[in-house]
Formats: structure tokens, C-alpha cells, sequence
């Protein structure tokens, strides 16, 4: 299937390792030019230089701390004076710190809340006016938006409010035709998933082999999605190909999730 993707520019936050990289790389495939940042200048630059030698495709690598709205305003600005316009727009960010509620102070939750829901809304703001009709927007959240994970209560809290954002963007946004989703992960094998295996062996006297044994038969599918499975759904719903999906919600791990909706 030809996703109509070939000259499309895509900005995809976060993008130097994980999740953010592997849509980063697709869409680069995909034929468009894409603009990825993270917080530390070289890993970013590094990744952008590798993702441009092996697709031939423009690829630009930049710093920006997410949890500083100035910050993302200032890069989507250039980024858009760069190449024109933007038509395809991922936010993201690296989850919030482990830990219940009663774990967490003032400080963490304000922490919490830059890096995971304001991000999001700082996103919306600095990309909108550069979103043409037919623009796409993908929000990245997690499966604690259907169900609360234990230890992760600030993913928990916010995570549900970016949830909510994308669905109000959907409804705003439609008129123009700029489409708004969300892609929920399951458990797909990161860094960002290695930790949290160590803090639930960590925390539970188990080994991090047994704690993945048991999230394993936990999932129908009986094993951790790889980053690759997760960014092909993601590219699919920003392409033209899902030009009548909007306001959805996919989730991708392997069945983990029973709920009906």
C-alpha cells in the first residue's frame, strides 16, 4: 500500500532513541522529511545522521527540553520556517519517574505534569498554526489511560489528560481537516520498559527475567512488541491512507488490554 506519505514534513519529539526514533525512521522511509529532538544534542544528532545516510532523506536533529514550552515553540517555529509548513506533528515525551501516589510530592507532580500533559498542549499550540488542511497529529500515551498501572501514578494522572486532549483537538480541529489520535503502547521492548522491569524486580523480590516471564503470559500474543510494530501503526494513522480516522484511539499490545472499549 502506497501510504502517501513521499514529501510529507514530520515532526516527531523525542525521537533519538525508543518509540520517538522508530516512527521517526518509518516516516523517513516513507519519503518525508522529518525533523526529530531530544534533550541531549549529540545522541539526537547522531540518530538524525543515521536516519538520513541509510534513507537518502532529509533528517534534522535538534535539542529541546519538552518541559519547556518556550523550547517547543521555538524549535516547531524553525522547524516550520525551515520547510514551509508541517503536515505531520507526534508529541512525546519520556514517562514520568515510577512510584505509587503516596511516593510522590508537590515537586514531582508539578515535574510531572511539564513533561507529560503540558508538553502536550504546548505542542498543540506551537504546531497549529502551521498545520494545513489534511494535517495529522498523533499522540502517544499509554494503556494506563484504559486501566491505572500499579507504581506509575504521575503516568497514571496525566497521561489520561493528554488521553482527553487528543479527543477535544479531534472534535475542534475536524473543520479545518487536521486530524487528532492517540496510539497506546502495551508493553514494546524500550529502554524506557527495561527500567520499569527493574523497579518492579527491584520492588518486588523478584528477578527482572521473572518479572518479564510473568508480564509474558500476561499478553495473548505471549511476548513484548518491538518498537517497529508499535511506529508501523503510528505511521499509518498520520498517512493519507487513514485520511477518514479521527479522534481514535489504537492500541498496540498484543491483546494485553481485555476491556472492550
Amino acid at each position: 500500500m502506497d501510504l502517501g506519505l513521499s514529501g510529507k514534513v514530520a515532526l516527531v519529539a523525542a525521537a533519538s532513541r525508543g518509540l520517538g526514533a522508530a516512527i521517526a525512521k518509518i516516516l523517513a522511509e516513507e519519503g518525508c522529511t522529518v525533523e526529530i529532538c531530544s534533550r541531549s544534542l549529540d545522541r539526537v544528532e547522531h540518530t538524525a545522521g543515521v536516519m538520513a545516510s541509510n534513507t537518502g532523506q532529509t533528517v534534522v536533529g535538534s535539542e529541546v527540553d519538552v518541559t519547556d514550552a518556550d523550547a517547543i515553540s521555538d524549535w516547531v517555529d524553525s522547524a516550520a520556517e525551515r520547510h514551509g509548513r508541517i503536515d505531520i506533528l507526534i508529541p512525546n515525551a519520556g514517562g514520568p519517574p515510577a512510584g505509587s501516589f503516596a511516593d510522590m510530592g508537590p515537586l514531582d507532580w508539578d515535574a510531572g505534569y511539564r513533561l507529560t500533559l503540558r508538553s502536550a498542549m504546548a505542542f498543540a499550540h506551537a504546531a497549529k498554526p502551521h498545520l494545513g488542511e489534511d494535517g495529522s497529529v498523533l499522540y502517544l500515551t499509554s494503556s494506563s489511560v484504559k486501566e491505572p498501572i500499579a507504581a506509575l501514578a504521575l503516568s497514571n494522572i496525566f497521561r489520561a489528560g493528554v488521553a482527553a486532549l487528543a479527543k477535544t483537538l479531534a472534535s475542534e480541529w475536524a473543520p479545518e481537516r487536521i486530524r487528532v489520535n492517540q496510539l497506546i503502547p502495551g508493553r514494546i521492548a524500550t529502554e524506557r520498559l527495561d527500567e520499569l522491569d527493574a523497579y518492579i524486580a527491584d520492588h518486588g523480590d523478584a528477578t527482572v527475567e521473572q518479572v518479564r516471564s510473568l508480564m509474558h503470559s500476561g499478553i495473548p500474543l505471549g511476548r513484548y512488541g518491538v518498537p517497529e510494530e508499535f511506529a508501523n501503526a503510528a505511521v499509518f494513522l498520520v498517512s493519507p491512507a487513514a485520511s477518514f480516522i479521527t479522534g481514535a484511539t489504537l492500541v498496540v499490545d498484543g491483546g494485553a488490554l481485555r476491556s472492550i472499549q
